[in-house]
């Protein structure tokens, strides 16, 4: 995700990293070609070629605006509710934090609390196709490890850990019934979060949507000069860029926001959330040296 400050006018027409510029500036330069073409010939060949009446380019880019807004808003909202369910997750992890420690005997607690960062940890390596095991290692015992191992879901086998130890604790006769019960809705409230995170990640937008709103913009963009050329001349090289920047822009963002979970600069920064959950739960524990917060690396938290 980016982070950085707006800044002035002039400092935001001309910035780079954080826009989708990087991504899109081949087709955008193709565009301009394809215009520097259109008004060349002309004059090159002496060969007008030929003009096409502005209307219908204002009906289609009216269309195809609405239908890109349409389709920025859905993945924006793929995104925002991404963000939540991970905002739920630290919330749930903090709670487990303050409860886990001070209701399990000995150092079950501690034990759970661990489990909690494994499974985050797991869990944002899954999402992003990453190594799960090597992720949650470092918070589960080595005996547990084989177990988490051996699993093809590892973070409901960490939760399964996480079970066992409350089940075990409410029969030595740690807590009573009404206390299992609200430390079980922890974990269950954990276990919804990764359904809903899995849901996202595995039901993306139609892809014949999409793939209609690509092309549509290709085909604007490509005849544009078409309907421009007599009127702004020289200029509309210059026109078919602002309008290819407008269109391949949101396109490209749409494309980002679409799939949350990866490591895309307008992404979640799941590896900075999960770090937070490390510091606030090893604080709950009393560990000493807690890891400082992942920083931005050139204005992008991941």
């Amino acid at each position: 995700m980016i982070v950085r400050a707006t800044g002035s006018s002039l400092s935001m027409l001309f910035a780079i990293r954080g826009s989708v510029v990087p991504q899109i500036w081949p087709r955008m330069l193709v565009v301009v070609l394809a215009a520097a073409v259109v008004v060349a010939v002309p004059h090159l060949w002496a060969q007008p070629l030929p003009s096409i009446s502005l209307a219908p380019f204002s009906l289609i880019g009216l269309v195809l605006s609405i239908f890109l807004g349409f389709r920025n808003n859905a993945c924006y909202d793929r995104w925002w509710e991404a963000r939540k369910q991970w905002g739920h997750l630290i919330a749930q992890a903090r709670a487990i934090g303050r409860e886990f420690p001070a209701l399990l005997p000995g150092d079950a607690g501690e034990r759970a609390v661990r489990r909690v960062i494994g499974f985050c940890a797991c869990l944002s390596a899954r999402l992003r196709g990453r190594d799960e095991l090597a992720a949650a290692v470092p918070w589960i015992p080595a005996a547990e490890a084989v177990r988490v191992a051996a699993a093809r879901n590892k973070p409901q086998a960490i939760t399964r850990l996480l079970t066992h130890e409350i089940i075990a604790a409410h029969r030595a006769g740690a807590f009573g019934e009404v206390t299992l019960r609200l430390l079980e809705d922890r974990i269950e409230e954990m276990n919804a979060v990764q359904a809903a995170c899995e849901r996202i990640r595995s039901t993306p937008t139609p892809f014949a949507y999409s793939l209609l709103l690509h092309r549509t913009s290709w085909i604007f963009c490509l005849l544009s000069p078409f309907g421009l050329w007599e009127t702004c001349g020289i200029m509309t090289p210059l026109f078919s860029l602002v309008l290819a920047y407008a269109f391949f822009g949101l396109d490209a963002l749409g494309d980002e926001l679409e799939e949350p979970f990866g490591t895309l600069p307008n992404d979640l920064p799941l590896d900075a959330m999960v770090r937070i959950i490390e510091i606030d739960l090893l604080e709950a524990v009393g560990e000493a040296h807690l890891p400082e917060p992942v920083k931005p690396v050139k204005y992008q938290l991941t």
